[in-house]
């Protein structure tokens, strides 16, 4: 008969590429601990470990804001390298804090790498245990970013098509933030993307078992997960009000003018030739597009402050693609704005490294006409 302490425990395995002596060594040394023990988002503060039966262990872990959340336990079973059993109880006040509860890590050898299984038990309820579920998962995730020998492009894999102006947005983010990751090329409503997303769009992203669909959530995600410059204005509500509104201007307009009834009549045209009617008809709401660009940059190289943005990720791509179409070019000499915020972004590496026509050129000054293997 299954009782109540049973159903409120947690279990988890995660396979990892490094030796099962390197993943014990992770849970017992100081200098690796600090390394990866808190969810993204947050770093390591004090650790301290006595590895010995009975010894103490102490970890922190600070958010952002300075704030220290802090857990501590005992040693129970140390029988290296393959498990390792020791108490965990959060600082504080109220019952998840005058509780004790029991974890229990085995590491198996598989695959030229480790089989790791946690056993989390003791939970007086669903939704503290779930609450771990997440918060676990996202600690083993830097434990895999600390191991394996890619990184976290271990973890985190980008699935679509490169060449996605949203796909490339996400691309640049990434690059700006320093994250290692693997890219997956998948065309919208494949399996692999209808695997995450609902409506079988791209971008769709992996963090480990997590899984992410939507370009904002993407980049709202990756922004708050990993260490590296803001995808929002430092400081200033105004300012990180302005960057969404951008984003939301080129998301929802600057899409639309320039990829659907611009670009992609000429790259997929449905007849013999391009649908003029339906080309010419973008012209003047990319113009429009433009120019409210253009004032918004004004003398400054980026549209919210003198940093980029998660704005200027998506314009970036955007710009790049209709400036490599017939009218393009024409289109953008009226906006010398756009072109002097378009020059500084596509000397970026970041924007480098995620352009299919430029990725390992280094250069962004000689590009041939977008193709249609091209399409956004």
């Amino acid at each position: 008969m299954t009782t109540q302490a049973a159903t409120f425990e947690l279990e988890m395995t995660r396979f990892i590429r490094a030796p099962r002596e390197k993943v014990f060594d992770a849970f017992t040394n100081e200098a690796a601990l600090a390394a990866w023990h808190c969810p993204r988002g947050l770093h390591v503060g004090e650790v301290a470990v006595d590895v010995r039966v009975g010894g103490h262990y102490r970890v922190t872990m600070v958010t952002r804001d300075g704030t220290a959340h802090g857990s501590s336990g005992t040693y129970q079973v140390i029988e290296r390298p393959s498990f390792l059993a020791y108490t965990w109880a959060w600082d504080g006040e109220g019952d998840l804090a005058a509780r004790t509860t029991l974890i229990e890590v085995t590491l198996t050898e598989k695959d030229g790498g480790t089989q790791m299984h946690m056993r989390h038990t003791g939970f007086p309820d669903a939704a503290i245990r779930d609450d771990h579920n997440q918060g676990w998962t996202s600690v083993f995730n830097r434990l895999v970013d600390y191991l394996d020998p890619e990184g976290s492009a271990g973890n985190v894999v980008l699935v679509g098509n490169p060449i996605s102006p949203y796909v490339r947005a996400v691309r640049i983010a990434l690059a700006e933030k320093g994250v290692a990751y693997a890219l997956k090329s998948e065309a919208p409503h494949s399996p692999a993307v209808d695997a995450i997303h609902p409506f079988g769009r791209i971008p769709a992203m992996y963090d480990g078992p997590l899984q992410f669909y939507e370009t904002r959530a993407i980049l709202r995600y990756i922004d708050e997960a990993f260490d590296g410059p803001s995808l929002l204005p430092a400081s200033g509500v105004t300012s990180r009000a302005r960057a969404e509104q951008w984003y939301s201007v080129l998301d929802d307009y600057g899409y639309d003018a320039i990829v659907t009834r611009f670009i992609l009549p000429y790259l997929f045209p449905s007849g013999p030739a391009p649908d003029r009617a339906v080309i010419d008809a973008a012209l003047p709401d990319i113009d429009r597009m433009l120019a409210t660009l253009d004032a918004a940059y004004g003398k400054h190289d980026f549209l919210v402050g003198n940093a980029p943005c998660l704005a200027d990720y998506l314009a970036a791509p955007l710009l790049y693609s209709l400036a490599q179409m017939p009218e393009g070019p024409g289109l953008l000499a009226k906006y010398p704005n756009v072109q002097r915020a378009m020059k500084v972004m596509q000397a970026r590496p970041s924007f480098i490294s995620a352009e299919p026509d430029l990725e390992g050129k280094g250069d962004a000054s000689n590009v041939t006409p977008l193709r249609k293997a091209n399409a956004a």
